[in-house]
């Protein structure tokens, strides 16, 4: 079992790119990606990471489970 740590919006975008997501637009501090009919909104606050509710809700959209995107995640 995977416990989900805050983590760098930087990274998460990195991995969706690698994923086949594509940077669609940015309004402001939130970077919306697509892939097909999927579209995930990223929030990108200075200084400011991930938390675990928002994370979950961005690897639900996806498409992935929190094992699969934590393994995909060390990769990087």
């Amino acid at each position: 079992m995977f416990l989900l740590r805050p983590i760098k919006p930087e990274k998460v975008v990195r991995l969706l790119e690698k994923l086949g997501f594509m940077i669609k637009r940015q309004k402001g501090s939130h970077v919306v990606l697509k892939k097909g009919s999927a579209m995930v909104v990223i929030p990108m606050h200075k200084g400011k990471d991930l938390k675990k509710g928002i994370l979950r809700r961005i690897i639900s959209h996806v498409g992935l489970s929190v094992e699969e995107f934590m393994n995909l995640l060390k990769r990087l």
